[in-house]
């Protein structure tokens, strides 16, 4: 089986939601002791959960979040505020559970799976999921990012965490990356898939100035006019202005959905690989959770794009997964009210 086969194949298998668990789901949330719809979206959420699991009381203790790691080529342009060194340097430092979405994955009780898949620099590391595919990509500037072949690569190598995650026994999957340069790529993604000028998808990344904003809007611009990427056609996208962190996680959300997994999109980077896996598999997006609106210009507009309402607006932009994980509260608050409330018939109280 060739490799895009392989990949369809596991698209095949992203199915619709459950509507019947989902139906049963509101017929208990109704029958809490509230007033009908009084949670708002924390009941949306295990309506959405039942229909992706099957389980009218869903569960989501075993949670991951899995942090994708690679390299860019286009850093050469100058497009980003911190050397390409800190790629590796950070993914050593979530190995080490030093950085911000270590502590908040603590906090949420979830593990954190880390992934090469596309660093310039080996890394050893036990903890480190060797998946690399090329080591960085090429400068998107002056042609092509990658090649076809290794952005289905990456794709079907984040599948393949998600059936692997799954198999394990993790009930509810995060995406969250690690590139510096990476913020370039995905407004390139965004602008060819959604069709919007680059002056609306790219944003500032880690704080760029506004000199450096105007430089990276005319590389994006120079990236997409040398190669001239098919908007009907996502893996050409990927391959020619993408990034292979981007690319393996459009792979994780589609293997996630393939799974009946729920999966939680962090920043603008995640939500550009949840757009290519949208556009990939219309059907992937209903296992999508939309988690924040990052302080990224335009990511509102690709959440949109996408179909995602965020719950959290807190101006972050830092990436990793943070937001995501930050959300898993919610939707653990979500699901604990589903199974501990009581009824209005065993608390004995008189429904209106």
């Amino acid at each position: 089986m060739g490799r895009e086969q392989e990949l369809r194949a596991v698209i095949s298998r992203v199915g619709g939601l459950d509507e019947a668990a989902a139906a049963a789901a509101a017929q208990r949330l109704d029958s809490l002791t509230k007033p009908p719809g009084s949670l708002g979206r924390l009941e949306d959420i295990v309506k959405q959960l039942a229909g992706i699991t099957g389980q009218t009381l869903p569960s989501v203790e075993r949670k991951a979040v899995v942090v994708m790691a690679g390299d860019h080529g286009v850093c050469e342009e100058g497009v980003s505020a911190f050397p390409q060194e800190v790629t590796p340097q950070m993914v050593a430092n979530f190995l080490a559970g030093g950085a911000a979405v270590n502590v908040l994955a603590r906090q949420a009780g979830a593990e954190i799976i880390c992934v090469d898949i596309g660093m310039a620099s080996p890394l050893e590391h036990p903890g480190l999921l060797q998946r690399n595919v090329r080591r960085g990509t090429a400068n998107m500037a002056k042609g092509a990012a990658m090649t076809r072949e290794e952005a289905v690569e990456a794709v079907l190598a984040g599948a393949r965490i998600a059936e692997e995650l799954a198999g394990k026994g993790v009930e509810l999957l995060a995406t969250g990356e690690m590139g510096i340069g990476n913020t370039t790529a995905s407004a390139a993604v965004y602008a060819v898939l959604a069709g919007v000028p680059v002056e609306d998808a790219a944003g500032r990344g880690t704080g760029i100035s506004d000199e450096r904003l105007g430089h990276k809007i005319e590389v994006i611009a120079r990236a997409i006019k040398q190669n001239e990427p098919d908007a009907a056609d996502p893996l050409d996208v990927l391959a020619k202005v993408g990034g292979l962190e981007i690319a393996g996680l459009t792979g994780l959300i589609l293997g996630a959905a393939a799974e009946r997994k729920p999966i939680v999109i962090d920043g603008f980077i995640s939500s550009a690989a949840a757009l290519a896996a949208a556009r990939l598999c219309p059907a992937s997006a209903a296992y999508m959770i939309g988690s924040h609106q990052s302080h990224e210009r335009g990511h509102s507009k690709l959440l949109e794009e996408i179909g995602l309402a965020p719950f959290l607006k807190l101006d972050m932009r830092l990436g990793e997964g943070t937001g995501a994980v930050l959300a898993f509260h919610l939707i653990e608050a979500a699901v604990r009210l589903q199974s501990e409330m009581a009824t209005f018939e065993s608390a004995g109280v008189t429904k209106g």
